[in-house]
């Protein structure tokens, strides 16, 4: 039982990245559109001041924060396509027909019971507009329960074939035959039930808002503490996304969730100050200037002949944390080895919203340097007080390397370039993963032609045979086998380019980094998994 809870929330944190991860390419392009139409950004830059300038970032801007008045939709049909086990593409517009049918039959079904409420503005009534239809305020949790349901329903019922006359009705049809009750009822036990959660949700908010500093610091902290796990953006999402993160009311509308306030109140001039409820996303100090301040301290502590070999490892890891805010590849260079370090690491996490919000600094980075450029310095000092954020940064910077050195010499941790002779830690970047792909096709006879690097990725995993399932996140290629003890944890580190592998029951997780893609791409080849999973 264990074991398939871990799956399935497994499968759902994976699945959860598909509508997640496109939002972000929305707020840059809000931001890159507020750039056009900021007064400020005006006045210095005066042959901006035109028409065809400030009308082009106005619609940039419009156009895109619809998403975030929509987000119920997109979460449902992502999430469905991330659970979906075959049909991806027809499992998703199913998703987007049951999401149309519920928000119907719950407005239908609460003006049949009177519940809908009538006046001038919805604002406090416990209910909004959903593509023009008056229902409940679920928010992104009505995406997240309507993807999962419809998920289910497809998986069970998509494979199931009739004769006759009613073959037309088999397949995805019958699937959807088959959901249409269920989305109904649904929608009318949720009239009844959601209140109570709706509640519930907006008490737990209340009480980690009102616990302070302590809360921000148990957000920070548990955010990094699941990396392992692959869990870890099930903490951040709620904040993101939903009431947990706050609601403020921007140009008439309320917006929920520390990323949609920040994106709405980027877009919205009239915003002098930006809400308190940023704070939940202001995940970068660790991933920027954290732990580059803990690879300076294993660069100091590694045994001097390993001093050229531990930078040309931890400068592109670095780098990358900095500029993209993945650090996967840092992270599980110290996580196995001292896991103190990790421990720590994760605490220094937490104290970081700490002190942002004890200066009173609303300026969000959370992938990294390129983001905090776009989104902070367009706004000014007065909205963000980004300069603050870099002066925190810093201090982190110090805190880390000081904290690291001390801790790697004081227990001797075996972090890299202190590893014992013929025990070598070893990260890879991406031209060493290339020339570990050109090698493996030239030297391992279970990838000769063009199966590549994925043969030995197979073969470490057990072979093809032990392999169940192969999906993948941002970083992490995700893979339920039958029997975990075969799979190679050595090859994958040493042949393959892996950063770290995970072994929870049968679920097995290989760090890549943003190669992962590719990675993913090349076993399904090998397996012929293409357009199944």
């Amino acid at each position: 039982m264990k074991a398939k809870m871990m799956e399935g929330m497994q499968r759902f944190s994976k699945a959860m990245f598909i509508p997640v991860l496109i939002l972000p390419i929305a707020g840059i392009l809000i931001a890159f559109g507020n750039l056009f139409t900021n007064a400020r950004l005006l006045e210095v830059i005066p042959f901006l001041d035109n028409p065809i300038t400030t009308g082009f970032g106005s619609i940039l801007t419009g156009s895109l924060v619809s998403i975030l008045g929509n987000l119920g939709l997109i979460f449902c049909v992502g999430i469905t396509v991330g659970l979906a086990n075959r049909d991806k593409a027809v499992a998703g517009f199913t998703a987007l027909l049951g999401y149309l049918v519920f928000v119907n039959a719950m407005n239908k079904f609460m003006e049949l019971s009177g519940v809908l409420f009538e006046g001038d503005s919805l604002q406090g009534s416990g209910q909004t507009l959903v593509l023009g239809v008056q229902i409940l305020d679920m928010g992104v949790f009505l995406g997240i329960i309507l993807g999962i349901v419809t998920a289910i329903v497809f998986n069970k019922f998509a494979d199931k074939e009739f004769k006759g006359a009613f073959q037309i009705y088999g397949g995805s049809r019958f699937a959807f035959i088959v959901l249409i009750p269920v989305v109904v009822l649904l929608s009318i036990a949720l009239t009844f039930i959601w209140p109570f959660f709706q509640s519930g949700i907006n008490s737990l908010g209340t009480l980690i808002n009102h616990s302070g500093n302590f809360g921000l610091f148990l957000y920070g902290a548990l955010e990094r503490l699941l990396i392992p796990t692959g869990l870890h953006h099930l903490i951040y999402t709620p904040f993101l996304y939903t009431s947990l993160g706050g609601a403020v009311e921007v140009g008439g509308q309320l917006f929920e969730g520390a990323r949609n306030i920040y994106y709405a109140e980027i877009a919205d001039p009239t915003v002098k100050v930006l809400s308190e409820s940023v704070i939940w996303d202001a995940r970068g100090i660790s991933k920027m200037f954290g732990l580059l301040g803990a690879c300076l301290a294993m660069y100091h502590t590694a045994k001097p002949e390993n001093k050229g070999k531990v930078k040309a490892i931890l400068i592109p890891a670095a780098v990358t944390s900095f500029i993209a805010g993945v650090t996967e590849p840092i992270e599980f260079s110290f996580m196995f080895v001292a896991p103190l370090l990790f421990v720590v690491h994760a605490g220094l996490s937490g104290l970081s919203f700490v002190v942002l919000n004890l200066f009173d600094v609303r300026a969000i980075g959370p992938n990294g340097m390129i983001d905090f450029l776009l989104f902070n310095l367009p706004l000014g000092i007065e909205k963000t007080s980004w300069p603050m954020y870099i002066v925190v940064g810093l201090m982190f910077f110090v805190a880390y390397y000081v904290i690291f050195r001390f801790l790697i010499t004081k227990f001797k941790f075996k972090t890299i370039g202190r590893e014992d002779d013929g025990n070598e830690t070893k990260l890879y970047s991406k031209k060493e993963y290339n020339e570990s792909k050109t090698k493996d096709k030239q030297e391992t006879p279970a990838s000769q032609g063009d199966d590549g690097l994925a043969g030995v990725i197979v073969n470490a995993l057990g072979g093809a045979e032990n392999i169940q399932t192969v999906t993948n996140c941002y970083t992490r290629l995700r893979l339920t086998v039958d029997k975990p003890e075969l799979v190679d944890e050595a090859v994958l580190k040493g042949q393959t380019g892996a950063n770290g592998v995970i072994i929870k029951d049968k679920n097995v997780q290989v760090v890549y980094g943003l190669q992962v893609t590719s990675v993913r791409k090349a076993v399904d080849n090998y397996l012929g998994l293409e357009g199944t999973e």
